[in-house]
């Protein structure tokens, strides 16, 4: 009520118990406005007082529905391989029956649909949010391949069907196919959701807003060819009705380029569910939502790593929440994948994951040193240019390293920017890049000599890759300002 001005002021004064003609108690009537998105159920506003610690209902409404609890929303665009010429759409919807994309020049592809259950949740001896009180129906997964599709270029589409409704009309861009010279991408992780009321969540990220308003303003400036969100993507933890609200947020950069995902550990981890790390962060959801939300090109269910190509650019996208350990299945697709690369093709390649190898932050678990020791040789053996982590909300920027050393230092070039030397190749440089919406984390007083910047500010990481630079920039989200360029050559 403290955003209502009349309430404030009590200009709506009523007197509800009068004492020898005079009023003894009076209250002040004020409004309140809730931004709620079709969730496919009736929505009910409940009146307690008490806080959330002993809450004592006072009130509630009578329930309101949505005028159409069936239509096609949300939709969001992926990539399934590396020739820009197919792009997956996937979207929500309260109906089980297949639905259509529109797009092209007259091209029509029905949808397979899915859907998940409160049986697919994990829990342990306490109830998971998930399987108990954080459920929500999550209606219908729907998802249609548009093929014949050219590389950098712009199509239109819609979705949905008669019976249910259509969405508006979608111009999207594809991305350049892998082996071209130029690509231009976001990245990021732990972006979340920020409520666009008062409300109070289980779980706020207060960046989220700010960091996609700015992203779809690149978007919209056609200066973004695909995203890569990198961990930590709803933060639902499962309340799962909060998916809904974090694909409402994420349209309009997501339906119109590709929106590439990694795990991170508030997708996957619970306790006894096979995660690497024994912690409740997913909230009994272990991968589910997240998968069948964002169906990357894996080669299964469960096993989230895959490569991809665009541009000039291979990426190598792994689970650091799956076992990564020397012999284990993602360990031995990872080697073989980079070592499968042609640097004449895609000369940059790009290691990407959730939880990050080197950060000045406290707090590390021992298993994730044991991450480092496993899988760093290999970016070194591979010439990894690049490793983008999230996990830590911040953005810290390293040298050249290699086991907790600075191979080579980046010199300045005449416009006082970074540029690392790739044509002599030492090491990867890497980047932790979780400052796109969770509350932001302190530094260390503790500086390592390998950490060349840290910024604690909400933002993303843009990047301009052709075949001989990739040019890449921190961008604060609230004031577009770049506070970090660097350059890696060829």
């Amino acid at each position: 009520m403290k955003n209502d001005p009349n309430y404030l002021s009590c200009k709506k004064k009523e007197c509800k118990t009068f004492q020898n003609g005079k009023c003894a108690v009076s209250t002040c009537s004020g409004s309140l406005q809730f931004h709620v998105v079709n969730i496919r159920s009736d929505i009910e506003f409940v009146f307690f007082s008490g806080g959330f610690v002993e809450p004592c209902l006072v009130g509630r409404s009578t329930p309101v529905s949505f005028a159409n609890p069936k239509r096609p929303l949300y939709g969001h665009l992926s990539s399934i391989d590396s020739t820009g010429t197919s792009m997956r759409l996937t979207w929500v919807s309260g109906d089980k029956e297949p639905q259509q994309i529109q797009y092209g020049n007259g091209k029509t592809v029905a949808s397979a649909v899915t859907t998940f259950s409160q049986d697919d949740m994990c829990s342990s001896a306490l109830p998971s949010p998930a399987k108990d009180f954080g459920w929500h129906d999550p209606g219908y997964i729907h998802s249609a391949l548009m093929t014949g599709l050219k590389p950098s270029s712009t199509f239109s589409y819609r979705y949905g069907s008669g019976w249910v409704g259509w969405s508006e009309q979608i111009k999207f861009s594809t991305p350049p196919a892998g082996g071209s010279d130029e690509l231009r991408f976001i990245a990021f992780g732990d972006m979340g959701k920020t409520p666009l009321d008062a409300s109070e969540e289980h779980y706020i990220q207060p960046g989220a807003l700010s960091v996609i308003k700015a992203i779809a303003n690149d978007v919209n400036s056609n200066n973004v060819n695909s995203v890569f969100h990198i961990g930590d993507i709803s933060y639902a933890t499962g309340f799962l009705a909060e998916w809904d609200y974090f694909l409402h947020l994420i349209n309009p950069v997501a339906s119109r380029i590709s929106y590439m995902t990694a795990i991170g550990n508030h997708e996957r981890d619970y306790i006894d569910s096979g995660s690497v790390y024994v912690t409740p962060d997913s909230g009994g959801e272990c991968g589910v939502p997240y998968e069948t939300y964002f169906p990357m090109p894996t080669s299964a269910k469960d096993k989230p790593w895959y490569s991809i190509e665009q541009g000039s650019v291979h990426f190598t996208v792994i689970s650091t929440e799956h076992d990564w350990s020397e012999n284990s299945e993602q360990y031995e697709w990872v080697q073989k994948d980079m070592a499968s690369v042609n640097r004449q093709k895609t000369p940059w390649l790009i290691f990407m994951g959730h939880r990050p190898m080197y950060t000045t932050n406290h707090g590390f678990l021992p298993s994730e040193n044991k991450f480092m020791e496993a899988v760093e040789p290999l970016l070194l053996e591979n010439k990894v240019d690049l490793v983008l982590f999230g996990h830590v909300h911040n953005y810290e920027r390293t040298c050249s390293l290699f086991q907790n050393e600075c191979k080579a230092m980046p010199a300045k070039d005449k416009n006082g920017v970074d540029t690392y030397d790739g044509r002599n190749y030492s090491a990867p440089v890497h980047a932790v890049i979780g400052m796109a919406g969770f509350t932001l984390d302190k530094f260390s007083s503790n500086v390592k000599s390998w950490s060349l910047k840290r910024i604690s500010e909400f933002g993303y990481l843009r990047a301009h890759a052709t075949r001989n630079d990739l040019n890449l920039e921190f961008v604060i989200s609230d004031t577009r300002e770049v506070k970090d360029s660097f350059r890696i050559t060829k």
